[in-house]
Protein backbone atom coordinates (compact mmCIF):
# COMPACT_ATOMS: atom_id res chain seq x y z
CA UNK A 1 0.00 0.00 0.00
CA UNK A 2 0.68 3.34 -0.47
CA UNK A 3 0.92 6.04 1.92
CA UNK A 4 0.68 9.67 1.70
CA UNK A 5 0.99 11.30 5.41
CA UNK A 6 -0.24 14.73 6.32
CA UNK A 7 1.09 15.97 9.89
CA UNK A 8 -0.48 19.47 11.00
CA UNK A 9 1.19 19.93 14.77
CA UNK A 10 4.37 21.09 15.58
CA UNK A 11 7.55 18.56 17.30
CA UNK A 12 6.92 18.97 20.64
CA UNK A 13 3.95 20.41 21.73
CA UNK A 14 1.62 18.03 20.16
CA UNK A 15 1.93 13.71 19.95
CA UNK A 16 1.42 14.05 16.61
CA UNK A 17 4.58 14.12 14.60
CA UNK A 18 5.93 11.39 17.12
CA UNK A 19 2.91 9.62 16.20
CA UNK A 20 3.01 10.08 12.26
CA UNK A 21 6.60 9.07 12.57
CA UNK A 22 6.21 5.61 14.64
CA UNK A 23 3.33 4.96 11.49
CA UNK A 24 5.99 5.89 9.08
CA UNK A 25 8.50 3.82 10.42
CA UNK A 26 5.88 0.62 11.17
CA UNK A 27 4.64 0.82 7.61
CA UNK A 28 7.60 0.51 5.88
CA UNK A 29 9.02 -2.13 8.23
CA UNK A 30 5.83 -4.09 6.80
CA UNK A 31 6.54 -3.59 3.13
CA UNK A 32 4.37 -0.53 2.42
CA UNK A 33 5.43 3.06 0.99
CA UNK A 34 5.51 6.32 2.21
CA UNK A 35 5.17 8.52 -0.66
CA UNK A 36 5.12 11.88 0.88
CA UNK A 37 4.82 13.65 3.98
CA UNK A 38 3.13 16.74 4.16
CA UNK A 39 3.54 19.16 6.62
CA UNK A 40 0.50 22.00 7.19
CA UNK A 41 -0.37 24.11 9.51
CA UNK A 42 2.05 24.20 12.97
CA UNK A 43 3.60 21.28 11.55
CA UNK A 44 5.92 23.61 9.54
CA UNK A 45 7.84 23.45 12.68
CA UNK A 46 8.72 20.23 12.26
CA UNK A 47 11.37 21.54 9.50
CA UNK A 48 13.24 23.70 11.13
CA UNK A 49 17.06 23.29 11.57
CA UNK A 50 17.28 25.34 14.68
CA UNK A 51 15.68 23.26 16.57
CA UNK A 52 17.81 21.80 19.66
CA UNK A 53 16.03 19.84 22.21
CA UNK A 54 18.27 19.03 25.38
CA UNK A 55 20.31 16.19 25.14
CA UNK A 56 18.27 13.70 26.65
CA UNK A 57 15.36 14.22 24.68
CA UNK A 58 14.33 13.44 21.47
CA UNK A 59 14.86 15.04 18.10
CA UNK A 60 12.21 14.88 16.20
CA UNK A 61 13.14 16.91 13.12
CA UNK A 62 16.35 14.97 12.84
CA UNK A 63 14.65 11.89 12.83
CA UNK A 64 11.95 12.80 10.03
CA UNK A 65 15.54 13.75 7.85
CA UNK A 66 17.26 10.46 8.29
CA UNK A 67 13.47 8.75 7.51
CA UNK A 68 13.30 10.62 4.72
CA UNK A 69 17.45 10.31 3.69
CA UNK A 70 17.23 6.31 4.52
CA UNK A 71 13.97 5.45 2.66
CA UNK A 72 14.11 8.28 -0.36
CA UNK A 73 10.29 10.38 1.33
CA UNK A 74 9.06 13.07 0.33
CA UNK A 75 9.03 15.52 2.99
CA UNK A 76 7.08 19.19 1.76
CA UNK A 77 6.70 21.56 3.95
CA UNK A 78 3.57 23.72 3.20
CA UNK A 79 5.00 27.36 1.98
CA UNK A 80 2.04 29.86 2.83
CA UNK A 81 2.22 27.79 6.68
CA UNK A 82 6.06 27.84 6.35
CA UNK A 83 6.12 31.89 5.38
CA UNK A 84 3.65 32.21 8.35
CA UNK A 85 5.43 31.06 10.55
CA UNK A 86 8.79 32.03 9.99
CA UNK A 87 10.42 29.18 7.44
CA UNK A 88 12.60 29.63 4.15
CA UNK A 89 14.80 27.55 2.11
CA UNK A 90 17.56 29.14 -0.21
CA UNK A 91 14.42 30.38 -2.56
CA UNK A 92 12.10 31.77 -0.53
CA UNK A 93 14.51 33.69 1.52
CA UNK A 94 16.18 35.20 -1.31
CA UNK A 95 12.41 35.98 -2.92
CA UNK A 96 11.58 37.44 0.48
CA UNK A 97 14.74 39.58 1.25
CA UNK A 98 16.12 36.94 4.41
CA UNK A 99 19.70 36.91 5.32
CA UNK A 100 19.48 32.80 5.30
CA UNK A 101 17.55 29.77 5.51
CA UNK A 102 16.16 27.79 8.79
CA UNK A 103 15.24 24.92 6.75
CA UNK A 104 16.53 21.00 7.77
CA UNK A 105 18.28 18.60 5.71
CA UNK A 106 15.63 16.30 3.33
CA UNK A 107 12.98 19.10 3.99
CA UNK A 108 11.54 20.87 0.82
CA UNK A 109 9.21 24.13 0.25
CA UNK A 110 5.94 23.56 -2.10
CA UNK A 111 2.26 24.36 -2.53
CA UNK A 112 -0.64 22.29 -1.17
CA UNK A 113 -0.34 20.63 -5.14
CA UNK A 114 1.81 18.36 -3.49
CA UNK A 115 -0.62 17.18 -1.19
CA UNK A 116 -3.37 17.03 -3.57
CA UNK A 117 -0.98 14.94 -5.77
CA UNK A 118 -0.40 12.55 -2.74
CA UNK A 119 -3.86 12.15 -2.86
CA UNK A 120 -4.35 11.31 -6.14
CA UNK A 121 -1.39 8.89 -6.32
CA UNK A 122 -1.94 6.94 -2.90
CA UNK A 123 -3.92 4.10 -1.52
CA UNK A 124 -4.52 6.49 1.36
CA UNK A 125 -3.79 9.65 3.06
CA UNK A 126 -3.55 9.60 7.08
CA UNK A 127 -3.95 12.42 9.32
CA UNK A 128 -1.82 13.35 12.54
CA UNK A 129 -2.96 16.38 14.00
CA UNK A 130 -6.55 18.16 14.22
Amino acid sequence: MKFGILVTEGPYQHQASDSALQFCRAALEKGHEVMRVFFYNDGVNNSTRYTTPPQDDRNIVNSWSELAEKHGIDLVVCVAAAQRRGIVDEGEAQRNGKDGNNIAEGFRISGLGQLVEAGIQCDRIVTFGD
